[in-house]
């Protein structure tokens, strides 16, 4: 028996970065609420098994591919919405973080590609579905933000920033593209993927006790999040950056 509504049934979504981890806990939620979903991701070996977990191309449809890849763009939306229908639910989940240390020392091609992919691609995704009829017909964007955006995050803190520019996106398209389209964020804190795995490996207790809620999230409480604002119970909040951490954020020692 399905443990959740139906609030989702019809719609067609794309995830990006689906094929483990947050974004596949995505997938599974929205798909157990009633959708059919596109993934999206770089190994097609991953997006299959993703695609089986979900009940096979009845309920997801893998196109596999770069995020920041125009082309890729172009044939998931045409392939998914051959495949399902129109998209109205648009979910920007990839997000890379290949370097650690001091913005001074950063090498600049590796700032570049974390803004390209984090940002600008996340940009040509709205694009995409936008020029495929949603900003016409409605719908929805959810972008997956983190709380190293919310303020300095040393370390991590190109990646930082490549999410501050997301939420202020989310607040620009949110203007331009209402009363038709919604956009929104969530900001998790650390979750327990192979993503995050450096933040807490070996160390999880210690990490978890910065938590007010005493642990650390899981890619299933990011799902949950998502699937509220992709839904008609989140009819009315647009150009929103929610923060799903466990209270983290409150604390002053995020991370």
């Amino acid at each position: 028996m399905n443990a959740y509504s139906d609030r989702l049934a019809g719609r067609v979504a794309i995830i990006t970065g689906a094929s483990r981890g947050i974004g596949l806990a995505i997938a599974q939620r929205l798909v157990a609420e009633g959708a059919r979903v596109g993934l999206t991701a770089r190994r097609p070996e991953g997006l299959a098994e993703a695609v089986a977990t979900l009940g096979g191309p009845a309920h997801a449809l893998s196109v596999p591919g770069r995020a920041d890849d125009p082309e890729h763009r172009v044939a998931a939306v045409s392939q998914v919405s051959a495949a399902f229908g129109p998209v109205d639910l648009l979910v920007n989940n990839t997000g890379i973080n290949p370097v650690h240390g001091p913005l001074v020392e950063l090498d600049l091609a590796a700032a570049r590609k974390i803004l390209d992919v984090n940002v600008v691609a996340a940009l040509g995704w709205v694009q995409e579905v936008c020029a495929a009829g949603m900003s016409e017909r409605g719908g929805c964007v959810v972008n997956v933000s983190s709380i190293a955006g919310l303020g300095p995050s040393p370390g991590i803190a190109c990646y930082g920033v490549s999410k501050a520019a997301l939420n202020h996106l989310t607040a620009s398209l949110a203007v331009e593209l209402g009363p038709t389209v919604r956009v929104n964020a969530v900001a998790p804190g650390v979750v327990k993927t192979r993503f995050a795995a450096a933040l807490y490996d070996g160390r999880e207790a210690e990490v978890a006790a910065r938590y007010p809620l005493g642990r650390l999230g899981l890619p299933s409480d990011v799902a949950g999040a998502v699937a509220f604002l992709a839904s008609d119970d989140a009819s009315w909040i647009t150009g929103q950056t929610i923060v799903c951490d466990g209270g983290v954020s409150l604390t002053g020692r995020a991370g």
